[in-house]
């Protein structure tokens, strides 16, 4: 007998995974993590026994439940769930799979819908981030279907714009939690940042490597990499982040000149693997590195880009309109499109979880 959990599997952004209710989870923090280790197949570098996509992008899951909170609908908690080690992450935050929480919310019964667009707010918990996700919804339903694009995201689809109301300090409460807008680790010239996510900001050429370097070659340079890694874990240490050779954060982040009409080129790492376009909360950290001088991100610049800032990567451009208030990040929003992809019901050994009792029972 097998343990089954109510799933939808969509795709957020460039990211895919499953979507569920909290009340359908573990309430225990350790039992979750099992479960959704389970869910997906890890540990296994093809999570054959799972619904993992044997990658970090779709090695994701995204946990939702209705908020108390005053001015918030619903409450998002983030999970990435290691492909080869038994290692759930919840420090971190998503915008990819952030995409997916809107629409999830409204089709699962969480948020109305109110006309021809519906404004869902959202409490990310893994960081305090409160972000508004504008959803269409012509006749007060969900549509996947429209004309937006995002960069290495499939067709077009309806837009999902994001609007992050808190956009400094996700885990440490400051954008720059040394002091420092730039510093130097290993003799080199690094930006410690923690804006939407945790970052450290390399120039590609101080490692050695061109910023035009595909994904694939960057992944195959295992000096460089581990080179980067040994920065990464001193950078940790230093934003007060902990030993974090098991954590996701902080991200190694490498980048150049502007290339294809962009003000900045970048490779985002996450963190051992090269993202094949570039991760919403990544973005959003390094526009607000590019607007801030002092960074090793305004070096590449060359001087402030204004309000909207267009990064170069391996899929294309993302533009990340962000906005200043006194010197001083204050917001920042993107465009993302999510799709329903499957509906249905989740399997995991019982052995691992044995269901809550009303699940147990219509099961039976």
């Amino acid at each position: 007998m097998q343990t089954r959990i109510p799933c939808v599997i969509m795709r957020g952004g460039t990211s895919r995974g499953p979507y569920f209710l909290a009340a359908d989870l573990p309430a225990d923090a350790a039992t979750r993590d099992a479960v959704l280790l389970a869910a997906m197949g890890s540990p296994h570098p093809m999570q054959v026994d799972g619904i993992g996509g044997a990658r970090t992008l779709t090695s994701k899951a995204a946990i939702v439940s209705r908020s108390a909170t005053p001015g918030v609908d619903v409450e998002y908690l983030f999970a990435q769930v290691d492909v080869d080690r038994a290692i759930v992450d919840t420090r971190p935050n998503c915008g990819n799979m952030l995409a997916g929480v809107g629409p999830f919310a409204i089709e699962a019964g969480l948020v109305r819908a109110t006309g021809d667009e519906t404004t869902v707010r959202i409490l990310n918990v893994n960081t305090g981030t409160r972000v508004d996700a504008v959803i269409r919804t012509p006749g007060g339903a969900v549509t996947y279907e429209g004309e937006a694009e995002i960069p290495g995201g499939p067709g077009t689809a309806a837009p999902v714009m994001l609007r992050f109301r808190d956009v400094a300090g996700s885990q440490t409460g400051t954008l720059f939690p040394t002091g420092h807008r730039a510093e130097e680790i290993g003799g080199v010239r690094v930006t410690l940042i923690d804006g939407a996510m945790p970052m450290m900001l390399v120039p590609a050429a101080a490692l050695g490597t061109e910023i035009t370097a595909t994904p694939e070659a960057l992944d195959a340079d295992k000096p460089m990499l581990t080179r980067m890694e040994a920065l990464r874990r001193e950078a940790g240490a230093r934003m007060g982040l902990g030993d974090v050779a098991d954590s996701v954060i902080p991200k190694p982040c490498l980048i150049g000149p502007g290339t294809a009409g962009a003000h900045i080129t970048a490779r985002y790492f996450t963190p051992h693997d090269c993202h094949r376009a570039m991760a919403v909360t990544g973005g959003i950290t390094l526009a607000a590195a590019c607007r801030t001088p002092g960074t090793v991100a305004r070096d590449a610049t060359g001087a402030d880009p204004g309000e909207t800032v267009r990064i170069a990567h391996p899929s294309g451009v993302m533009e990340v309109p962000i906005g200043l208030e006194s010197g001083e990040v204050a917001w920042a929003a993107t465009l993302r499109t999510a799709r329903r992809i499957l509906e249905g019901t989740l399997l995991i050994p019982r052995a691992v979880w044995p269901g809550h009792s009303r699940l147990a029972q219509a099961a039976e």
